[in-house]
């Protein structure tokens, strides 16, 4: 297998993933800290807005290449086995039936937020 297709598996795997934790989130059984955990990481993966942007040299990829991952990884081991298991079925089903990649203007709202938070910290820090 090609470096490529490492990476095309490894994408799609990340994108199921994400909405493995979207199905998870919509179970009942779910721990509430784990439903919290699930909300903000499919809210984050499908927001078009990213934490620390893309144009940023490095930082920017950062959180694609490795928190965003991380954080999936870290939610998927905080759930039960049998709801990863039912919640991935589900999701490879929409993925099959859907063929979209889903957006979250939720997300994206959550991220711009968390940014002008940030600022305005930042703003009333160096302005005192």
């Amino acid at each position: 297998m090609s470096i490529f297709e490492t990476i095309r598996t490894w994408a799609r795997r990340i994108k199921r993933d994400a909405m493995t934790l979207w199905f998870a989130y919509r179970n009942p059984a779910t721990p509430l800290f784990v439903k919290l955990l699930c909300v903000f990481v499919v809210g984050y993966a499908l927001s078009p807005v990213d934490l620390i942007p893309d144009f940023i040299p490095v930082l920017g990829y950062l959180d694609d290449a490795l928190l965003l991952p991380g954080l999936i990884w870290l939610a998927i081991r905080l759930l039960p086995a049998g709801i990863v298991q039912e919640s991935r079925l589900r999701a490879d089903a929409w993925m099959a039936e859907r063929r979209a990649k889903p957006k979250s203007y939720t997300g994206a709202a959550v991220i711009v937020i968390v940014w002008l938070a940030v600022a305005y910290a930042a703003w009333a820090w160096l302005g005192r």
